[in-house]
């Protein structure tokens, strides 16, 4: 996925932006099979309209809480690491956003469990010098290269090779 460009500084590139695996959407997905399984089952039981109607506005409203809402913000959250900052990014009508220069960030490692090796992902956990601690990333597709290319970055900044930002 490609990062605004007019939201990058001048000789800023991207190194790597990506958003949480699609393995976040399957709990949300499971929620819409039994909910459509539900309003099945219980058209076919009942035959009151106003049940039906009762059962209709709880499934819309189930469905946006626990089924929409997840799927935007999974569509509407990035994680961008550029030769200069990690930037999140995340919302569709409130936008919010961290930004922690490379300089700060003072360690990146991975965690992969065992559901999280059979999808290709893992927990990023980036690690600034700030009070905040650190960022916890979760679900992030082929997150060792991911880990390994940041490292590269950070490598680069800190020794002083600053052929790629156009210096």
């Amino acid at each position: 996925m490609a990062f605004p460009s007019k939201l990058l500084n001048p000789g800023e590139r991207v190194v790597v932006s990506t958003r949480s695996h699609p393995k976040a959407l399957i709990g949300p997905g499971l929620v819409l099979v039994v909910l459509v399984a539900a309003v099945v089952w219980l058209s076919t039981v009942t035959d009151s309209t106003v049940a039906g109607g009762a059962a209709g506005v709880v499934a819309v409203l189930v469905a946006i809480w626990f089924v929409v809402r997840p799927l935007v913000k999974w569509l509407t959250t990035t994680y961008t690491f550029t030769n200069r900052r990690f930037i999140k990014r995340s919302g569709f009508i409130a936008k919010e956003g961290r930004t922690i220069p490379l300089n700060r960030i003072s360690g990146v490692d991975f965690e992969i469990g065992v559901i999280d090796r059979i999808f290709g992902c893992g927990t990023l956990v980036v690690s600034d010098a700030s009070t905040d601690g650190s960022v916890l990333l979760h679900d992030i597709p082929d997150v060792e290269q991911v880990q390994l290319q940041v490292s590269d970055e950070l490598h680069r900044l800190a020794s002083g090779d600053r052929h790629d930002d156009g210096s």
